[in-house]
């Protein structure tokens, strides 16, 4: 899918304004479709750090910065490998495979997190991004110490959504156990190299590799380089480093499962379980738009899975480490996409990414409208065409031709043909006879909406199809649309 460029240089536009506005040192992005990175960028400096002149001043799509919880999609995707493998059942208990890790349940229960329930962010674990974040070193000694002094859980595991790194951690675990490899050393070799990605668990020893180095705030314009954290038990949470060209063709990677794309290492169908929505969880707003609707959001395998009212499905993870913020998004039904970073604690680049994923499906849907369904059966064109001309004309046996027999028993012919002539006389009557589907829209193949114009409003028609190969419409529902859908 072509992105126009103007929709490019806003994007760019974007990033640059939020260096400009001191949000970081520096930053670096890029915008995906099924195909690759189709454009990049990067704005500010690397690094503020004397003793590392050499990284270079402004970030390109190749340099390396920290992705932080981004991560966790690697992780999950390990898991899932070795399910495929036949080696791994995501519903037995995590102390199976870790023993030291026995949480205490509130009320006194026994029931364990599962595998499943720590993918997703389910486990009963509490919510501990500060600490987590600096424990990226500990050696899985500590970590098995630390687990059997004792675990608390917030919840009864299972029971609800709260975000947690531990799991993660206890997940990288079950990779090792599982595949008597180290976790980084499995990920490196399953995943990363036969993908080709430049993603790694270790900073660069080459100083002719481009890397961010990662900042703090001081004070209202200081920032204060920090020093780089090494692989640990907690590397399964966070501790990969990518440039947005990487990170961008692991997500297009994620992305073309929606085409049935099965080449790689994790089968189409994984990947796309990764991207459904597993545990629904409430969207932190801004205060200020406190009073705006919720959208459904929560999370899948090492993923978040947002519904936009108006594009559809968004698949997306942040990250944020000392230092670093990072994020990666993109639209599921067209594999349209965004990844950034900032070298800043806590700079929220996942602001930014979302309006520039925003910014290019505008564009796009200028062009060739977006919709997260697949196109619709010919069989439901075919219904629409039929249905329509029902509409203006009623024949019973037309009716019989085109409706699933449950119509007529839900709601008989007479009655339907009458309701259909109360809602011509509300917009006016008939301005002639139109068989065709106006502003036709569906959310699935076998559905579809579309209106019928009169002399002074429209007709809704919507229609659903059986789950036949031959199939009728089961549902056939006719309006008068109303003065809020129209705009009027």
């Amino acid at each position: 899918m072509t992105i126009a460029a103007d929709a490019l240089r806003a994007v760019e536009a974007v990033f640059t304004e939020r260096i400009a506005a001191n949000t970081a040192p520096g930053s670096s992005w890029a915008v995906f479709d099924r195909g690759g990175v189709v454009a990049s960028g990067g704005a500010g400096v690397t690094s503020l750090d004397p003793s590392h002149p050499a990284r270079g001043p402004e970030p390109g799509p190749d340099t390396l910065f920290r992705i932080a919880s981004c991560t966790k999609s690697f992780t999950a995707a390990a898991l899932l490998l070795l399910r495929e493998r036949g080696l791994l059942d995501l519903d037995t208990p995590a102390r199976s495979f870790v023993p030291e890790f026995s949480p205490e349940v509130p009320g006194g229960g026994a029931v364990g997190p599962t595998v499943r329930m720590l993918m997703t962010m389910s486990g009963g674990l509490p919510t501990d991004d500060p600490w987590a974040d600096r424990e990226e070193s500990m050696t899985r000694d500590e970590f098995d110490a630390m687990l059997a002094a004792g675990i608390r859980c917030s919840a009864v595991p299972g029971t609800g959504f709260e975000y947690s790194n531990l799991g993660y951690a206890v997940l990288g675990q079950v990779v090792e156990r599982v595949s008597g490899s180290t976790f980084t050393d499995f990920v490196t070799r399953e995943l990363i190299e036969p993908l080709g990605l430049d993603v790694r668990f270790d900073r660069p020893a080459d100083a002719a590799v481009p890397l961010a180095t990662g900042h703090r705030r001081v004070g209202d314009d200081g920032w204060l380089p920090l020093p780089f954290t090494g692989p640990g038990v907690f590397s399964a949470i966070g501790g990969l480093f990518a440039s947005a060209r990487s990170l961008a063709e692991w997500a297009v990677w994620l992305a073309s499962a929606r085409a049935g794309d099965d080449s790689g290492p994790l089968s189409a169908a994984s990947r796309r379980e990764m991207q459904q929505l597993a545990r629904v969880a409430a969207k932190r707003q801004d205060p200020a738009a406190a009073t705006a609707p919720q959208k459904v959001f929560g999370y899948g395998f090492g993923l978040f899975v947002e519904y936009d009212d108006r594009f559809g499905a968004i698949a997306s993870h942040s990250g944020g480490y000392p230092g670093f913020s990072a994020h990666m998004r993109w639209h599921e039904a067209s594999g349209l996409g965004v990844v950034a970073f900032e070298n800043a604690t806590t700079a929220r680049v996942s602001q930014g990414a979302e309006r520039a994923l925003k910014l290019v499906l505008e564009a796009a849907e200028a062009t060739r409208p977006l919709s997260p369904a697949a196109a619709p059966w010919p069989e439901t064109l075919d219904a629409s065409v039929a249905v329509s001309a029902l509409v203006n004309e009623w024949s019973d046996a037309a009716a019989s031709a085109v409706l699933a027999t449950n119509v007529a028993l839900d709601v008989p012919y007479d009655e339907r043909r009458a309701a259909i002539e109360t809602a011509w006389a509300a917009i006016g009557g008939r301005i002639g006879a139109s068989t065709q589907a106006v502003d036709a829209a569906g959310d699935s193949p076998d559905h579809l909406v579309w209106f019928l114009p009169g002399a002074t409003g429209r007709l809704r028609v919507e229609l659903r199809m059986t789950p036949l190969v031959s199939p009728r419409a089961q549902t056939f529902l006719v309006s008068v649309e109303s003065p809020e859908a129209s705009g009027a």
